[in-house]
């Protein structure tokens, strides 16, 4: 019955994933903030310079390849040939650590012209070095992880992901607290390091994984029904297999590759227009750490969840639009993007409405940069739900072997950011909101090309009322409830409890009202693991509220 439900839906995985991803989202936090009130803005500006390249490194690197590995091995298992699909693994982690040494070798020898190119933030070179070893990992370990994700196993994946996090957490902070007292720069350095442990730690647990999977009884009953596949599988060259992974990666790594871009954009385009603007040296390096270290780390905080979403919809589509089942595709698609919305908004509206707050909280070592920050938040906050529904219908597209229409269309929107981002920082008076403004732009813009998109090829129709509606009135109402009871309780007991318990509250008031308005259908929670408690729970709710 368990493993029926879990071939019929992606929400199993999806939940694991998310529960996974709270949990690293929680260590994170336990990372990034003492971290970001340990070296100020200042320190964190030389943390995040380095990002935008490694980032870019790591999508080039991971995004594709796992993605194609996934697919590839789901209709390897769809067809009933575990052998090809164990093929297809072994392939993609040489490629993927052949990648890896490349891309390790080129930003450790580099580090020092790029960083010397960014002109008030040179001081990163020492970051970017010590980042640079985590690419020998990452790339082997996306690798592991596509092949449990193509099988539809993600708790290989969740586990690695909480071991590297642990790992990040432990390293990079130990280090930076050492070194903090030779200059913020190299304490910053100690920070990005902790990108290189996690990423070795991580692998380590899915070799080890791996290792037991390997000497399982469910593996060995996979191998003996290869044993009948094995010579067609053999008979694929390893050539063929390269082509098709780099057929299906190629689309996905250029649109995921626009995402870093954009991030990019601000590394190069933010400083230099708050220096053109009037900013003197000091006060650039502070507003390009409030921007990239404060408020535009909160906005992917929904991307832990609808991630979870995205991962676990590819190999349940590729499964479904192989079999022409309209059904199951329809139910994936739809659920899928429901659940991104369902995700995002109320995010949305929680930053926005509690965005100094939820700034000051966070920060409290350093409250100017907390209050420099609130502004880019509360703008970057419009973009949050746009950003958490591209990640569904990106997965959609790619399902349907469509990857290369999300490149095209996230790299419209860039090129928007690009321009906007350009002329808006360059004004005092917008200075790093600017920068926000574009990159608001550039995912609504990308959204929309995807919904379209979507629509276009599936011939799917969303349920308006049931997917946009109900959900929105939920957030809007939860917004309502939080403002008000952080106005009323702030008057009573200090700011930073009133704000814990305004979200607090609001997460509980969301919770309700979802159930109330039935923005989540009771079938739909039988699918989760344990869904029947929650189901009970559904019932009960919607028996009082007379549903």
């Amino acid at each position: 019955m368990q493993d029926n439900r879990r071939q019929a839906s992606f929400m199993y995985g999806a939940a694991i994933l998310s529960v996974a991803g709270i949990v690293i989202k929680f260590i994170g936090f336990c990372f990034r903030i003492p971290l970001a009130n340990l070296i100020g803005g200042e320190g964190m500006g030389y943390y995040n310079a380095v990002y935008p390249v490694y980032t870019l490194l790591v999508v080039i690197a991971t995004t594709g390849i796992p993605i194609a590995v996934s697919r590839l091995v789901a209709e390897h298992m769809t067809e009933g040939d575990p052998g090809g699909a164990h093929r297809v693994f072994r392939i993609a982690v040489l490629l993927m650590g052949s990648l890896g040494v490349c891309f390790f070798a080129a930003l450790f020898f580099l580090a020092g012209p790029i960083t010397n190119s960014l002109t008030e933030l040179s001081g990163a070179v020492y970051a970017m070095r010590w980042i640079a070893p985590a690419l020998i990992f990452v790339p082997i370990m996306a690798a592991f992880r596509g092949y449990f994700q193509g099988m539809q196993d993600m708790k290989p994946t969740a586990l690695s992901q909480i071991v590297e996090q642990i790992f990040r957490v432990v390293f990079g902070l130990l280090l930076a607290f050492f070194f903090v007292g030779l200059g913020v720069e190299y304490a910053a350095a100690g920070g990005t390091f902790g990108a290189t442990a996690g990423a070795a730690g991580g692998l380590i647990c899915m070799v080890v994984i791996y290792s037991k999977f390997k000497k399982s009884v469910s593996f060995r009953k996979r191998r003996e029904e290869a044993r009948a596949t094995r010579d067609a599988a053999r008979n694929v060259k390893a050539g063929e297999i390269i082509r098709r992974i780099i057929w299906i990666a190629v689309p996905i790594t250029v649109g995921a590759a626009v995402m870093p871009i954009m991030y990019n954009i601000d590394m190069w385009v933010v400083p230099a227009r708050l220096s053109y603007a009037g900013f003197d040296p000091v006060a650039v390096r502070s507003m390009y750490g409030q921007l990239t270290g404060f408020a535009e780390p909160l906005t992917n905080l929904p991307k832990v969840l609808t991630q979870a979403i995205a991962v676990s919809m590819v190999p349940a589509i590729v499964r479904a639009w192989k079999k022409k089942d309209k059904d199951a595709l329809e139910q994936n698609v739809t659920l899928g993007f429901r659940l991104a919305l369902i995700i995002g908004l109320p995010c949305t509206v929680g930053f926005m409405i509690l965005s100094e707050p939820i700034m000051l909280l966070l920060y409290p070592g350093k409250p100017e940069d907390a209050v420099g920050a609130a502004p880019a938040l509360f703008i970057f906050a419009i973009g949050v739900v746009f950003l958490s529904s591209i990640d569904a219908l990106t997965s959609v597209l790619q399902g349907i072997g469509k990857q290369m229409i999300p490149f095209v269309n996230i790299a419209i929107g860039a090129a928007c950011k690009l321009l906007i981002t350009y002329l808006l920082t360059g004004i005092p008076i917008f200075n790093i909101r600017g920068a926000a403004i574009g990159t608001v732009f550039a995912y609504v813009i990308a959204t929309v090309l995807n919904y379209r998109a979507v629509v276009t090829y599936t011939g799917i129709h969303f349920d308006f009322s049931l997917t946009f509606v109900r959900p929105a009135i939920s957030a809007g109402v939860m917004g309502a409830i939080a403002a008000i009871a952080y106005h009323v309780l702030q008057i009573q007991i200090s700011g930073k409890l009133a704000a814990v318990c305004a979200i607090l509250l609001g997460i509980v008031a969301y919770v309700i009202l979802l159930f109330a308005t039935r923005s989540i259908r009771g079938e739909e929670l039988n699918l989760l693991p344990k869904g029947e408690k929650f189901y009970k729970i559904y019932r009960k709710l919607a028996k009082k509220f007379g549903k």
